[in-house]
């Protein structure tokens, strides 16, 4: 194990927006913040949105400086890679982030429901070899889980590189009756021109992984449906 990561770690320990519970006393009927995480971590009721999947927190992070009326919770399985995200919005005072430790199959235990307004799946696993999408988390059987803790209507943001997550969401979600809300197969070439400017500028925050694709010429898709 890398001397890096365990440093890394380490430092999420002491940040108060980080939360790493055990997983294995949520799934008992522990609760975390569930039904509270406005009130008891961010101490306002203002909407939240969660980054599933979020790597190094960038779209938690940009998205929290861009709508400080707004709460944003970044989640992840690898807390040395959100690291990042908790120490930027640690030194720019951002008090409207926080970061879930958890895997994506148990965020149901943590939130009531009605306590998400909107999520957004930021270059997820495409997992080619899940048919039944029980493992790719933009699938329409992921949709009918976060339903369970979202408002009515709540949004689901999609944006990734790859035309195979792309094509089995859309596929899915049609089939499953989510409405597509929007749909774009180049989202710099062709939906940041036709849309209005504050979710032109949402759509232009751009991760450490998602510049290198861009460079290489590789397309960026994005699908939107309400659950």
């Amino acid at each position: 194990m890398g001397k890096d990561k365990l440093r890394k770690w380490k430092e999420n320990l002491g940040f108060s927006h980080v939360f790493e519970p055990d997983i294995k006393a949520i799934a008992g009927g522990e609760g975390l913040h569930r039904g509270e995480w406005a009130r008891a971590v961010f101490g306002n009721d203002h909407p939240i949105t969660l980054e599933l999947g979020c790597g190094k927190g960038e779209y938690t992070v940009g998205l929290a400086r861009r709508h400080p009326e707004r709460n944003f919770i970044g989640v992840d399985i690898k807390g040395h890679r959100f690291w990042r995200g908790a120490k930027t919005s640690e030194e720019e005072g951002l008090s409207n982030v926080a970061f879930l430790r958890t895997k994506i199959e148990f965020v149901h235990h943590f939130f009531a429901p009605g306590e998400v307004s909107e999520i957004w799946l930021t270059f997820s696993d495409p997992q080619p070899k899940d048919e039944k999408g029980t493992k790719r988390i933009t699938s329409e059987v992921f949709l009918e889980r976060y339903r369970g803790f979202m408002t009515p209507g709540g949004i689901v943001h999609v944006k990734s590189d790859s035309p195979l997550l792309y094509a089995l969401s859309k596929e899915g979600w049609i089939e499953a009756g989510f409405p597509i809300l929007e749909d774009s197969q180049d989202v710099y070439g062709d939906l940041v021109p036709r849309v209005d400017a504050a979710f032109a500028d949402v759509l232009n925050i751009r991760t450490f992984y998602e510049q290198r694709w861009l460079e290489e010429g590789k397309n960026i898709h994005y699908l939107r449906t309400s659950v």
